[in-house]
């Protein structure tokens, strides 16, 4: 597993730990993020494909306290769960992890807490570990349904966070906004491109953002490239490209006062599709294409 520097999305107001980067078939790796304020233990998953094995590679990697378990970091570090859409890289580890963990709130839009209640958590795929839905509910999550554009608490920590709902193939993802004190950091689940998806959900969102950026409160964003550039769109099942990636930065870019504006902006780009065949070579190529196609002075 490549992972991203524990400090790599922000120098200054949190700590960004992945615990699986990719999307596709490698079970071992697959999206999952563990931010929290810089300097404080406690924080938030934005997504949950991969836990365990991720917070085992954290933990040798240094990432964590010296001397902490994963069995302690899950229960008491980990304070919450945002879920972008309920598609099984986004939420295989939550699943499997949930007889273990300890009581915490699970934020989403109610589309995707819908199929969370309906399709996972129902006595049938899995036990009823929410509080809501097929009984008995062993009220192990607290489902908390978000409002777009309305700033929520996150339970046991300092941080809020406000949802923007993104287009994935026609499913509903999320885009997460989390702030703390006067920093931010953007997480989005999966997307396509609006030229794509037939909506205006980015273009919404960056107008959103970029209040953060010109204030400079917003300190890194995470944002899928699960193809390489030769993808044909047809093929795209509401993914994005490097190229498609910098041509959604642009327009925040444009919101934000003009390509400068992104000079230096931290960008951690998640979900690759994992490759049977060389994914050192897909990485590699996604790599090369992103230093080829970054006009607005990105660290990627």
């Amino acid at each position: 597993m490549q992972t991203v520097n524990a400090q790599s999305a922000s120098d200054e107001g949190f700590s960004v730990i992945p615990l699986g980067v990719k999307g596709g078939i490698d079970d071992s790796n697959l999206t999952s993020f563990f931010i929290r304020p810089k300097n404080i233990t406690k924080g938030v998953v934005c997504d949950a494909g991969t836990l365990i094995g991720g917070i085992k590679r954290g933990i040798e990697k240094g990432s964590f306290e010296q001397g902490r378990t994963p069995k302690f970091v899950l229960k008491n570090y980990i304070q919450g769960y945002l879920i972008s859409h309920a598609h099984l890289d986004h939420i295989s580890g939550l699943v499997i992890v949930s007889p273990d963990d300890s009581a915490k709130p699970l934020y989403a839009l109610p589309s995707t807490l819908s199929v969370l209640q309906e399709h996972v958590f129902n006595w049938q795929l899995w036990p009823n570990f929410g509080d809501q839905g097929k009984t008995p509910q062993l009220k192990k999550y607290a489902y908390r349904p978000l409002v777009a554009d309305k700033p929520v608490l996150i339970s046991n920590t300092a941080m809020q966070v406000e949802a923007f709902p993104l287009s994935h193939n026609g499913v509903e993802s999320t885009a997460f906004l989390i702030s703390y004190n006067n920093s931010a950091i953007l997480c989005m689940g999966d997307t396509g491109a609006d030229k794509h998806e037939g909506g205006r959900h980015l273009d919404y969102l960056w107008q959103n953002v970029a209040p953060y950026v010109k204030s400079g409160a917003l300190k890194g964003i995470i944002i899928e490239s699960s193809y390489a550039n030769e993808r044909p769109d047809k093929l795209l099942f509401g993914h994005l490209t490097p190229r498609l990636v910098i041509a959604e930065l642009s327009n925040l870019a444009r919101y934000a006062g003009g390509p400068e504006s992104l000079k230096n902006m931290k960008v951690v780009v998640s979900h690759l599709k994992y490759s049977l065949t060389d994914d050192h070579a897909f990485q590699a190529k996604i790599k090369q294409q992103f230093e080829q196609e970054n006009t607005l002075g990105l660290t990627i």
